[in-house]
């Protein structure tokens, strides 16, 4: 086993290992930027080592301060959380190259799913139903013309190194092909300096169902169910919920067994995310996170496992610590992401946190970072907090999910707490009948009274 994990991120992620290192007895070291000397994650862990100025380029981002400060601690692994290097392929074989450990999947499973195209035919050719599109990237209008008309109106082009909803616009017609192409073509270059783009069939009113699959890299896998992250706005996912309120125990078992049959078969290691878009019973996959989601609490608290205690297990060569038959789901949990913006054009919001006050109880879990008297810096992700809910059924996770609203205080700085408040009272909510659109129309009609 490991005896010092370094953790390449911030925030609550950070904390989320630091807290499982402890319960390991394993040393932990936090990196921060000078924007980061009073975070909670410098405070709680073993060390901290700054590793730069407050722009993540220059420091979260920023590979040989990473690497030197891993050197300087003596940890033997690295944990990136999500986000930052997490899926950065090249960042995986340096700390490779320097005799470090890296939690998570190899760099040739990265740079595999990394690539939309890739992931895409390797995933088809595994098994796990796809999207009607193109077979790979689309060069030209001329192509793009052709494959527009043999699936039919609408498609959405997608950039093939994109993430986040950037570089993916909708074509509803052929009138709008052009434009949506070399926009997303554009968008593309900026954001990954890749232009390639490929095109598929546009669901309209699919759900986002992702499930989570676990390998041990050595051929066995085993998936802990489905996640339902349909509410979403801009492509950002804002509430989740476990099990999926669309989903059946068959339908369940089928999707999920294909899924790890599917990493197991490339001989995965780590925790992973098969992402579907899922609409008349089918699956159409669109993405595979080779990292831990920010939503994974949700899975741990149905199923009862530490995903991360997992990740640092099986990266140190041990065997997974459940078999697919261990694996009952027990109740149902959501999680809501709170975010320092402000309403109700969800502007980043960073300030001083005056007050902080989680909420608690039976059922109830809070991942964040805050505390009173905390400055929220501006350089970064506007994601402050997670709350997690668990209960008995859907009913009652709502009912904890009220609750655990009404006692949380984060004052100081404006919050997205009130969305959440507000989706409490809407019937679709409430019995689980929303896809990955009902939220952006939600909020055009509440900006429109």
């Amino acid at each position: 086993m490991f005896k010092k994990i370094l953790i390449a991120n911030r925030g609550e992620i950070a904390l989320r290992v630091i807290r499982a290192c402890r319960e390991m007895g394993i040393g932990s070291v936090a990196v921060h930027s000078t924007a980061d000397s009073d975070a909670m994650h410098v405070r709680m862990a073993d060390e901290a080592i700054c590793i730069g100025p407050p722009s993540s380029g220059q420091s979260y981002l920023h590979v040989p301060s990473i690497i030197s400060a891993c050197e300087i601690s003596g940890a033997d692994a690295i944990h990136p959380g999500y986000g930052f290097l997490s899926e950065n392929a090249a960042f995986v074989q340096v700390v490779e190259d320097h005799g470090i450990t890296f939690i998570g999947p190899s760099a040739e499973h990265i740079r595999l799913m990394g690539d939309k195209i890739t992931a895409k035919d390797t995933m088809k050719a595994l098994g796990v139903p796809c999207v009607p599109g193109s077979d790979g990237g689309v060069p030209d209008y001329a192509t793009a013309q052709r494959v527009a008309e043999d699936i039919g109106f609408p498609v959405i082009i997608k950039a093939t190194a994109g993430g986040g909803g950037r570089g993916m616009k909708l074509a509803r017609s052929a009138e709008d092909l052009e434009t949506a192409f070399r926009t997303a073509r554009a968008e593309g270059k900026a954001a990954f300096g890749n232009d390639e783009v490929y095109i598929e069939k546009y669901l309209g009113q699919p759900r986002h169902i992702e499930i989570q699959v676990f390998g041990d890299g050595k051929g066995g896998a085993v998936h802990l169910g489905e996640r339902d992250c349909s509410l979403q706005r801009r492509h950002q996912k804002v509430l989740e919920e476990a099990p999926g309120p669309a989903i059946d125990a068959a339908t369940r078992a089928r999707i999920g067994q294909t899924c790890a049959e599917a990493v197991a078969r490339i001989g995965y290691r780590g925790a992973g995310t098969i992402e579907f878009l899922y609409e008349n019973g089918e699956f159409y996959f669109i993405e595979m996170n080779t990292r831990l989601q920010v939503e994974h609490p949700v899975t741990e608290a149905i199923f009862g496992v530490d995903l991360v205690r997992e990740q640092i297990r099986v990266a140190a060569g041990l065997p997974l610590s459940f078999r697919q038959d261990d694996l009952h789901l027990n109740g149902h949990a959501i999680e809501v992401r709170i975010n320092a913006e402000r309403l109700p054009n969800f502007t980043p919001c960073p300030g001083t946190v005056a007050t902080y006050h989680a909420p608690g109880g039976l059922g109830v879990r809070m991942d964040s970072a805050l505390y009173s008297g905390y400055t929220i810096p501006p350089y970064y992700d506007s994601l402050i907090a997670k709350l997690i809910v668990h209960g008995r059924d859907r009913h009652e996770a709502l009912a904890r999910l009220h609750r655990a609203l009404g006692e949380l205080i984060i004052d100081g700085v404006d919050s997205s707490v009130p969305l959440f408040r507000a989706l409490l009272n809407e019937p679709d909510v409430l019995t689980g009948d929303y896809d990955i659109h009902w939220l952006e129309k939600f909020l055009a009609q509440e900006l429109a009274d």
